[in-house]
């Protein structure tokens, strides 16, 4: 008999500000990381007032993660250190691998209009922390999407999918902590089976309507068993699909800071300092 993972605990997003004031949701802090793990945080965009977003994310430093941008609509611009630069549009994904260092900013492209996205932090584990960073730009072409027998919609931004015989691959792979990364769309009164390994922490946000076992806003957290069951009632739902293996590995954190000592931790606030963080 297939065992579906359980849902354990769902937690609602919290209101807050980051960057220069723009407004968020927040599933995040000290208390959900092992919850999370492998990811750090989720933080979700969503606002038709310019005033909520127009000052953006400018120039900062990251350490010892990765960070992913998934834009639903509107658009950002993403430049850093390393040259890079990319204007962020609707299903679009930038995925900049921070490890050693780096220093970026992401700031609107428009200033007026509704601007919805995600930015999600992903753990790397000690041994990858100090590895060289790099960036990928991934075009919404470059997102395989399937489209179920039921009518539902999944677009693979990371890991492996198979599902009514259809199989896809997110332009994401060879990663260690392995991240399965959905946005699944389900029209009014239907289910979604999902294949996903046993091992995986699984981790489910809705943000388009309610789900049976999740409010809109929330996020599930579910244990383990080898497939995802999700279902609607009267009205369609879309949610974040995340996975991937977790990281057992102490966390510390200092701003935009992830390591796994204390010590880290000062190490990297001197390198900014100094300068030594994206040498």
């Amino acid at each position: 008999m297939e065992k579906y993972k359980k849902l354990e605990s769902f937690v609602p997003s919290q209101p807050t500000r980051d960057g220069d004031s723009v407004q968020i949701q927040r599933i995040g802090g000290q208390q959900l990381n092992t919850l999370l793990a492998p990811y750090l945080m989720l933080d979700e965009m969503r606002s038709d007032d310019a005033a909520d977003y127009i000052g953006g994310f400018p120039s900062h430093p990251h350490r010892g993660f990765e960070t992913i941008i998934y834009m639903i609509t509107g658009r950002m611009c993403h430049r850093d250190h390393m040259g890079n630069e990319s204007l962020i549009v609707s299903g679009g994904v930038p995925w900049m691998t921070a490890a050693k260092g780096v220093i970026h900013s992401e700031m609107p492209e428009q200033e007026e209009g509704l601007l919805h996205g995600f930015q999600l932090w992903l753990n790397l584990p000690a041994a990858e922390k100090l590895k060289p960073s790099a960036y990928q730009d991934i075009q919404r072409e470059d997102i395989p999407e399937i489209l179920t027998g039921n009518g539902s919609v999944l677009r693979v931004i990371a890991g492996n999918i198979d599902i009514d015989g259809k199989a896809a691959s997110g332009p994401m792979s060879g990663l260690t902590t392995e991240p399965v990364i959905i946005d699944a769309a389900l029209p009014a009164n239907s289910e979604l089976k999902l294949a996903i390994p046993s091992s995986h922490r699984t981790l489910v946000y809705a943000f388009g309507g309610d789900f049976e076992q999740i409010p809109y806003s929330h996020m599930g957290f579910y244990g383990q068993g080898g497939s995802l069951q999700l279902s609607t009632n009267g009205e369609p739902a879309r949610a974040l699909i995340l996975a991937g293996n977790p990281i057992k590995e102490p966390i510390i954190q200092h701003e935009p800071f992830f390591m796994n000592t204390v010590e880290e931790i000062h190490q990297a606030i001197n390198d900014y300092q100094t300068g030594a963080l994206v040498i």
